[in-house]
């Protein structure tokens, strides 16, 4: 009895501990505004280009994560500090190629194990020029320690948002967890939106949105009720008159793709997407005419060795009606090594009504 009651008590200290490394976000908080350097206010008048980017915490294509097989049985658990610099450097060659107004990046590591701790923002700041003056961050998963044998030790991954003018606020928006055991849901992943405004010289702001939603949600109604979430947002900005675009990685195919997918690949997905909703009622990158096209708008090139190219869309832009949309694509011809996903990039301008 006293050796069992001695275990107890390592046991509830243990969990005690690792429960109190976790990270508990409010539904919605103040996130800080980093500042670089001064930069020019935003103009109304100008044209705003965006890129959105999941970078897969910049391990490169070369790996087989094994969260990326259907069973969770990939043969890597991390990427090599080579493949991540390689992977910052092109994601730099890109971004100071494409000279983007706004950068919506997911999946950046921030003082995880499996990437060396390494704060991968910083280390791509310091490959930006200057004119990318402000930028803030939200965590949607941080724990000092995951018990989960192909992870054991600490996590750190945040959705980034880089500016060229002013950031005069930010914050982080909870989003629905997916059901889980105690663990999973103190340590594992917290998905959010993170929104950034930024106001213009003329007077009044844009809202900046990004997000990545839930990857793993087990056929449970969590990617509906995330969805769902965004929408109250999106509803709340237009009521305001506030011009916004949201970006990100939704996990979530447009119409008619899941019946094109290989049975093992529509795992993750319902044959109903639950992003109808969003894209029936606001303007969306890419559009139904787009995918009249849909090679063009492929964004995912999974690591599953059964994928050889990108062969679906789960990352979108979708955007204010006080906007429109000047130019569009996906770059597929340079950045197939970088990432699972590959960076959406769209122009747009204010409408001249807008007040």
């Amino acid at each position: 009895m006293i050796i069992a009651g001695i275990l107890l008590l390592l046991i509830t200290g243990l969990a005690f501990a690792l429960l109190k490394g976790a990270y508990y976000p409010q539904i919605l908080q103040a996130e800080p505004v980093v500042k670089r350097a001064n930069s020019p206010l935003l103009s109304r008048q100008q044209e705003i280009k965006v890129l959105s980017y999941n970078v897969q915490f910049m391990a490169g294509k070369g790996y087989v994560f094994w969260f990326d097989l259907p069973n969770a049985d990939g043969p890597d658990n991390q990427p090599s500090a080579a493949s991540t610099h390689k992977t910052i450097q092109e994601l730099a060659r890109i971004i100071n190629d494409e000279q983007p107004d706004f950068v919506l990046l997911q999946e950046v590591d921030d003082g995880a194990k499996r990437t060396q701790y390494q704060d991968q923002l910083a280390q791509l700041l310091s490959l930006l020029p200057d004119e990318y003056s402000h930028h803030a961050s939200a965590f949607y998963w941080q724990s000092d320690f995951v018990p989960h044998p192909r992870v054991w030790g600490a996590a750190g991954m945040k959705l980034s948002t880089l500016s060229k003018h002013p950031i005069s606020s930010a914050q982080r928006h909870q989003l629905a967890l997916t059901p889980a055991n105690i663990f999973s849901k103190h340590l594992g992943i917290k998905r959010a939106v993170l929104e950034t405004r930024i106001p213009f010289r003329e007077g009044g702001e844009m809202v900046l949105l990004n997000t990545h939603l839930e990857a793993f949600s087990k056929q449970s109604d969590t990617l509906q009720r995330q969805v769902d979430q965004v929408d109250s947002i999106l509803n709340q900005l237009c009521a305001q008159n506030s011009p916004w675009l949201i970006g990100g990685d939704f996990n979530l195919l447009p119409a008619g793709q899941y019946q094109h997918l290989p049975e093992r690949q529509q795992k993750h997905y319902r044959a109903n997407s639950e992003l109808t909703n969003l894209s029936e009622k606001y303007p969306c990158i890419p559009s139904r005419e787009d995918l009249q096209n849909p090679h063009l708008w492929y964004s995912y090139f999974p690591n599953d060795p059964e994928v050889n190219k990108p062969d679906r869309s789960i990352d979108y832009l979708f955007y204010s009606p006080l906007l429109s949309c000047q130019a569009k694509r996906i770059r597929q011809q340079d950045t197939l090594e970088i990432s699972d996903h590959l960076p959406l990039i769209a122009s747009f301008k204010l409408n001249a009504y807008t007040p």
